[in-house]
């Protein structure tokens, strides 16, 4: 018994730490995978599962463990910030593996990357035919960067010479999960008058709303918590 609430307890311990590094090291760590991120998430899952399970290891030394890898990971990512060579070790360089539209073979065998994986990641770029691409990059995190030929690429706006003046709008959030975000009205100066009055034009109730953004062009979307739908075209089963 007393076994299992210090493994509880361990299981807690290492879930805020691991929290807390997180916001320490910033989101670049979660969001991409480079070398120096690789290692950090096997290391730190090491530390972690040990500091969760294994009740023979102090926890006393596991946290020094801890806080000398976190501490080695900072230094690491200051240097890196600082100094473009350690960067390139620590996190690799963007390699080129589609020039002018033709393939690097040599590049591909230095990444240890087949035809069949270029075709895939391609593929994920809209791209079905490799005649296609001008160029194409080996990000550091692993993904393709596309380049297409001239006459593949999509025609913009300022291409067919159509100009707008009408600005976008950040995504703001108002209600979620029928909970006022208060956070949002105050950053931008909105009031729960306004809310309420918008609410009302359109005949609804604010405990009817489940959801309200305002969106890129400057409109309302309300959802409710009735939707009166009656046949669903999906239902999660």
């Amino acid at each position: 018994m007393l076994q299992t609430i210090e493994i509880i307890l361990r299981c807690i311990l290492a879930f805020v730490m691991l929290i807390s590094i997180a916001h320490l090291l910033g989101k670049q760590t979660i969001s991409q995978m480079t070398y120096h991120d690789f290692i950090a998430t096997i290391m730190l899952g090491a530390i972690a599962g040990n500091l969760t399970f294994n009740v023979t290891i102090s926890i006393k030394y596991i946290i020094v463990a801890l806080i000398s890898f976190v501490g080695l990971l900072f230094l690491s990512t200051l240097l890196s910030l600082k100094n473009r060579n350690i960067r390139a070790l620590l996190s690799g360089e963007p390699t080129v593996i589609i020039q002018n539209g033709k393939i690097l073979e040599e590049n591909l065998k230095k990444l240890k990357f087949t035809m069949d994986s270029l075709n895939q990641a391609l593929r994920e770029k809209d791209v079905f035919d490799i005649d296609e691409v001008e160029y194409a990059v080996m990000e550091t995190d692993g993904h393709i960067s596309v380049l297409k030929k001239l006459p593949h690429r999509n025609t913009t706006k300022k291409d067919m010479g159509i100009f707008s003046t009408n600005k976008s709008f950040f995504p703001l959030e108002l209600i979620m999960d029928g909970q006022i975000i208060e956070k949002n009205f105050k950053q931008n100066h909105f009031t729960k008058g306004w809310l309420d009055a918008e609410i009302s034009q359109r005949g609804l109730r604010l405990e009817d709303v489940s959801y309200c953004v305002r969106g890129t062009n400057n409109q309302l979307y309300f959802d409710l918590f009735k939707d009166n739908i009656h046949s669903p075209i999906d239902l999660e089963s």
